[in-house]
């Protein structure tokens, strides 16, 4: 297992070993020896799973808030993503940098992405699978989110009208959301 960090420190691109043949292939998608190997400690407690199924639907910005703030480990299984991290961290020098990056059940990367960013993908095909690995448990409670648009962020999706949920559309600005990562 190859993990490179991004240029924001603590997000990693994860590139399992994939042994294939005439059958298929065989990876591990999550080693514990192997992060630790490279002084990452995480001990994930909660898997998530969803499906998408046309292009350009956008799922994010999203983040959990104070004590149930979220360590992901995301991949796609089926199709491909675009897949973003934001660093919401006030005191951070990459405040409000992202990060994109291709995943694919093609490529089979996975990316890393502590707590104190917000998360969010757009499908690049249609009938898209995402999986992901949280390092705590769903918060209702603590739910957050940012708009997709935010020309603060000025993420580029790489698409002009998603297809969007009716809580992703009403997200707000950065400059209006509470994210409990101010100080961090």
């Amino acid at each position: 297992m190859k993990l490179t960090e991004t240029g924001l420190a603590g997000v990693y691109i994860v590139e399992p070993a994939v042994f294939g043949d005439h059958r298929g292939f065989f990876m591990e998608s999550w080693s514990k020896r192997a992060f630790e190997a490279a002084g990452l400690q995480y001990e994930f407690v909660q898997d998530n799973h969803s499906s998408s199924a046309v292009k350009g639907t956008l799922r994010g910005i999203h983040f959990q808030r104070g004590e149930h703030a979220q360590a992901k480990l995301v991949r796609c299984t089926r199709g491909a993503v675009l897949d973003v991290a934001v660093d919401l961290r006030g005191k951070s020098p990459t405040y409000k940098k992202w990060v994109a990056v291709e995943l694919s059940a093609e490529n089979k990367r996975q990316l890393l992405i502590p707590r104190g960013f917000g998360h969010g993908f757009v499908t690049l095909t249609d009938d898209v699978e995402f999986l992901y690995k949280a390092d705590n448990c769903y918060a209702p409670e603590a739910d957050g989110g940012i708009r997709w648009d935010d020309p603060e962020l000025a993420v580029h999706w790489g698409v002009a009208a998603p297809v969007l949920s009716e809580k992703d559309s009403k997200s707000p600005f950065l400059k209006d959301a509470v994210t409990g990562f101010e100080e961090w």
